[in-house]
């Protein structure tokens, strides 16, 4: 008994070990420094302005550049807990097969997400000239095409498929790092675009939208069965419905 303790104890260390190796340590920075940009974002401290003025400035008037600054950030501080799991799990992996790559891993999630937040600017910047971030019916709609994502075949793969990081690796290592990482943004990005999507509708940079869809997808992704995921999508119909009857 005193031999198991040892030995678990022993293989906790060295987990801990090799999550302070440089990519590990400079993920920890991002996901930190992205919250505490929101956060600021969102304060009412003095010295805190110049960062709650750009947050407030109106999409139009900020350009593309300003609004794919916010869903960099946005991605980072919402995705980044979502695949701690998966990262850690490539980690010990590695260390079994004696092999590295970690930061390739890193960077190709994070390419994944980056394209994302390019897309998703030049949706808000659309969006926001055709003054359709405000009306109702396209709140509606993007909570309607959200909550009926939850129910569909595609959600479904790629959430089991991040929940399963060991399988999804193990299909993939002869693939190299790099790749590796693409495919798992890609596959994280499955799951997640469409509750990251209403950002469009939620606020960008909102702290408070951003930390409700972060609990959710990382819950959505810890939990077992799909009693989560519908929940969530009836909670989007609802929502829907709700702004839908309060225009007629």
């Amino acid at each position: 008994m005193q031999a198991d303790c040892l030995w678990v104890w022993e293989d906790r260390l060295k987990r801990l070990a090799r999550m302070t190796a440089p990519h590990w340590l400079a993920l920890y920075a991002g996901l930190v420094a992205a919250w505490i940009f929101v956060w600021l974002g969102s304060t009412e401290v003095a010295w805190a302005t110049l960062i709650r003025d750009l947050c407030a400035t109106p999409v139009v008037a900020a350009g593309w550049g300003g609004a794919f600054a916010m869903w960099v950030v946005m991605a980072a501080a919402m995705m980044l807990p979502t695949a701690l799991p998966a990262f850690a799990t490539y980690d010990e992996i590695a260390a079994a097969h004696g092999a590295s790559g970690g930061a390739a891993l890193v960077a190709g999630y994070g390419a994944i997400w980056f394209g994302f937040a390019a897309l998703a600017a030049t949706a808000q910047v659309f969006s926001a000239r055709l003054s359709l971030g405000d009306g109702v019916w396209f709140a509606a709609a993007l909570l309607g095409l959200a909550g009926a994502y939850q129910f569909s075949a595609w959600k479904v793969a790629c959430l089991s498929r991040c929940r399963q990081p060991l399988t999804f690796f193990m299909g993939h290592w002869a693939e190299g790092a790099w790749r590796m990482g693409l495919r798992l943004g890609a596959t994280c990005l499955g799951c997640c675009w469409a509750l990251m999507a209403l950002g469009l509708i939620g606020g960008a940079m909102s702290l408070g939208f951003m930390a409700l869809a972060t609990c959710l997808m990382v819950s959505e992704k810890l939990a077992h069965g799909s009693w989560l995921t519908h929940g969530i999508g009836v909670a989007c119909f609802c929502g829907a419905g709700y702004l839908i009857g309060g225009t007629i």
